[in-house]
């Protein structure tokens, strides 16, 4: 079944081949300073969303995946998992800056709605949170914070209009 649209030209369009679209307003900011700062925000935001996105797909699938499993099975599976991971992001997600890498997190964490420490902690282990928790703190940042909607209101703004949301269901049912 397509879903079909008939303009006032007479022109049909296919539904289905067009992707969702967001419309929102013109924003206003308080000063010439926020807008510049909305502005390097979103165009950072841009660079880190498809790491965002990814991220988010692997860990739906894993927690999918990794639910029925037993717990040595699953370690071993997250683990070969990391190693894959690594090969193919380590490289371009170490030349991100530091704001860079916030905004990747808040992405995920506004995503997921949990902090990356939880995250972490649910993975990889309580020793593996506390050792990234602590090397974040050396870049000014607390992964057991997460994200505080209204806290930051340039960032809500840019986040709002990147979405990295991801559902299994929907996938499996577009495979089918």
């Amino acid at each position: 079944i397509m879903m079909a649209m008939v303009t006032e030209s007479g022109d049909t369009l296919i539904m289905e081949q067009l992707d969702d679209i967001s419309i929102t307003s013109l924003r206003s900011f308080k000063s010439e300073a926020d807008y510049r700062k909305y502005m390097k925000f979103r165009r950072y935001a841009a660079i880190v969303y498809p790491y965002a996105k990814e991220a988010i797909k692997i860990f739906r699938e894993t927690e999918h995946i990794t639910a029925t499993m037993k717990k040595r099975k699953r370690k071993k599976h997250i683990n070969k998992l990391q190693e894959d991971l690594k090969e193919k992001f380590e490289d371009p997600l170490k030349k991100l800056t530091k704001l860079q890498g916030k905004i990747l997190i808040k992405m995920i964490e506004r995503e997921l709605d949990k902090n990356m420490y939880t995250l972490i902690s649910g993975l990889r282990g309580k020793f593996a949170a506390f050792y990234w928790h602590n090397a974040s703190k050396l870049y000014s940042y607390d992964l057991k914070e997460g994200y505080q909607e209204g806290k930051y209101e340039i960032l809500d703004a840019v986040l709002k209009d990147f979405d990295v949301s991801y559902r299994i269901e929907q996938e499996e049912l577009k495979n089918k």
